[in-house]
């Protein structure tokens, strides 16, 4: 009998309804604004790839469907039923569906399993629906207290204190909560005092937002601790008030300062583990990530996933299902220090999601998969221009054995212009060739205006 593979655990091994509600699940715990709101809007596009193969899409932007059909090509997917502009900035998706009550009864009926971005509660249902988007019986009310409780960066580290006596290779950063404003400045004005580097974390935050990374000499250029607080406040790196960590700062590896475990636990409550990434982070942000063979060495792969698979079974007990992660920073003596635990998915979550497409339909197995969620553009451009502009790029990469897949096309016209993308190819070396002729692509003029071949030689 073939053992149970993590799509098995994920979807059952079948096709799925992807709901791009990035905004919805951030709303749970950040304060809203149009401006985060709308962020997460672009984010939602990584819904295309939330399993290998997706049967439905269903997004809060207007896409361009071109955009779908150049994926569909490029990943062998049978037709995939897209539904875009489905919320506006100032809506979530969830209140987007609850105006089309055709769209909710739609998905209820095609009986396909539902997997949103992450978990929310599930509005009330109504006759006919089916149960509508978030299927006959909602969200489980386990799922949901988990996701609140271990989404926290103090729980989790509570989490991992009380799990890491059994894995030797992986050390738990000091952390302590400061619950009011004067605790805080105390405890900045304490570390710097010794030279020490400290990071503040609210606990809540999405891709780096929420944290930061306070030194000795930013401190004191500041004018001291409560004037580099004010600043941090000021420029909403930090939610003002109490309530913030302040947690030993990890000096890191310099090969691989930061991976992520991504796992699966089963309707049963059994683990499945999904593999081990690099992250790229850009001082606390998150800006993407690499998977495939070889990428993480196992010295350090082996107890990223062992200790990973302690945490699913701990985050089982307590009730969630569905995917999760948890990152990691690396010491420079090769130690895991985990940071967090996301009970959702991720960006990494989308590089491991195309891997297993790759491989299922070109074979043989072994394809590096890279994401990178912002690549800059040299100029502002709509959806169709830039998918034109990708599409003449990606016919570049083709000779460095790299294919493109366009991930977030909807922010072009911000602005500061981005789009996401990911690479595939056969090796590290690949993907890092293709991916600075991609960034030069995107930022010369004279890719943008018509002259490719020239400009690159």
């Amino acid at each position: 009998m073939r053992a149970a593979t993590w799509q098995d655990a994920w979807t059952g091994g079948r096709r799925a309804v992807h709901l791009g509600n990035v905004a919805d699940f951030n709303a749970q715990f950040l304060p809203q604004s149009t401006e985060l709101r709308r962020l997460g809007h672009h984010y939602s596009c990584l819904a295309a790839f939330y399993t290998p193969h997706p049967a439905v899409l269903v997004l809060p932007l207007q896409i361009e469907e071109g955009w779908l059909r150049g994926l569909t090509g490029a990943l062998d997917w049978e037709p995939v039923e897209l539904h875009s502009g489905v919320a506006g900035e100032d809506s979530t998706l969830a209140e987007g569906l609850a105006a089309r009550p055709a769209l909710r009864q739609r998905i209820g009926e095609l009986g396909l399993p539902v997997r949103p971005w992450g978990a929310t509660a599930a509005p009330a249902a109504k006759p006919g629906d089916g149960g509508g988007p978030w299927g006959r019986g909602g969200v489980r009310s386990g799922v949901l207290e988990a996701v609140r409780r271990f989404e926290s960066k103090a729980e989790s580290h509570v989490l991992f204190a009380r799990l890491a006596a059994q894995h030797p290779a992986v050390r738990v950063p000091e952390q302590r909560l400061a619950g009011s404003p004067r605790e805080l400045t105390r405890l900045v004005r304490e570390h710097a005092a010794l030279g020490r580097t400290v990071v503040l974390k609210a606990p809540h935050g999405v891709g780096g937002y929420g944290t930061a990374v306070l030194t000795a000499g930013r401190v004191a250029a500041a004018g001291g601790p409560r004037a580099a607080l004010r600043e941090l406040t000021a420029a909403g790196v930090l939610p003002p008030g109490g309530g913030i960590l302040v947690e030993e700062y990890i000096a890191a590896h310099r090969r691989f300062p930061d991976l992520t475990f991504d796992g699966v636990i089963a309707e049963d409550g059994g683990v499945h583990a999904v593999g081990v990434a690099v992250m790229d982070v850009e001082g606390v942000h998150y800006r993407g990530a690499t998977v495939g063979p070889g990428v993480v060495p196992e010295v350090l792969a082996g107890p990223a996933r062992a200790f990973g698979e302690t945490v699913g079974r701990a985050l089982a007990e307590e009730g969630h299902r569905g995917w999760y992660d948890i990152d990691f920073v690396v010491d420079r003596a090769g130690r895991l220090a985990p940071t967090e635990t996301n009970l959702r998915l991720t960006g990494p979550a989308v590089a491991f999601m195309l891997r297993a497409r790759l491989d299922a339909v070109r074979g043989p197995a072994g394809h590096c998969v890279r994401t990178i969620d912002q690549v800059p553009l040299g100029v502002r451009l709509s959806q169709s221009a830039l998918l034109d502009q990708l599409d003449r790029v990606a016919a570049r990469l083709t000779r460095f054995g790299a294919t493109l897949l366009p991930t977030i096309p909807t922010a072009g016209f911000e602005e500061l212009p981005t789009v996401g993308v990911a690479l595939a190819a056969r090796s590290v070396d690949e993907l890092t060739a293709a991916e600075a002729v991609l960034r030069t692509a995107l930022l010369e003029p004279a890719y943008l205006w018509g002259d490719l071949e020239s400009a690159a030689g």
